[in-house]
């Protein structure tokens, strides 16, 4: 005990094993234990590093999807925008159409009316021609 007690003194200590230590069996078992809580806490930032490199993939991904959609509804909005405005010219051709057939109408209408007045005095005048003889 006074052997032990001369060694402790001097900084060293016997283990279980009764081996001859520099550390206290205490303070070496600590450290152990220290060592395992380091290398389990190691272990767990690999999986985080792992799980959180996984997650970065994922929203990556996402992200280009959702990149590539946005793409496509660009594309078909303006798809969209030049079938209005081709429908709308189509639409001004047929008013200017329609305007000019209404002033084609309006002038056979004239003539018509023109021609029916002649028709009415000719007839006019050849019945006069008939009575008078």
């Amino acid at each position: 005990e006074m052997a032990q007690a001369a060694l402790g003194a001097a900084g060293l200590h016997f283990d279980e094993l009764n081996k001859l230590r520099v550390l206290e069996p205490e303070a070496a078992q600590q450290t152990a234990q220290l060592r395992e809580e380091c290398r389990a806490f190691l272990d767990k930032i690999v999986e985080f590093q792992r799980i959180v490199g996984s997650l970065i993939e994922l929203v990556d991904q996402l992200a280009k999807a959702a990149e590539s959609e946005k793409m496509k509804a660009i594309g078909a909005r303006n798809l969209l925008k030049s079938m209005a405005k081709q429908r709308e010219a189509q639409e001004q051709q047929l008013q200017a159409l329609i305007a000019e057939k209404k002033m084609q109408l309006e002038r056979y209408r004239i003539e018509y009316e023109t021609l029916c007045k002649i028709e009415a005095d000719q007839n006019e005048f050849i019945d006069q021609f008939i009575f008078q003889k």
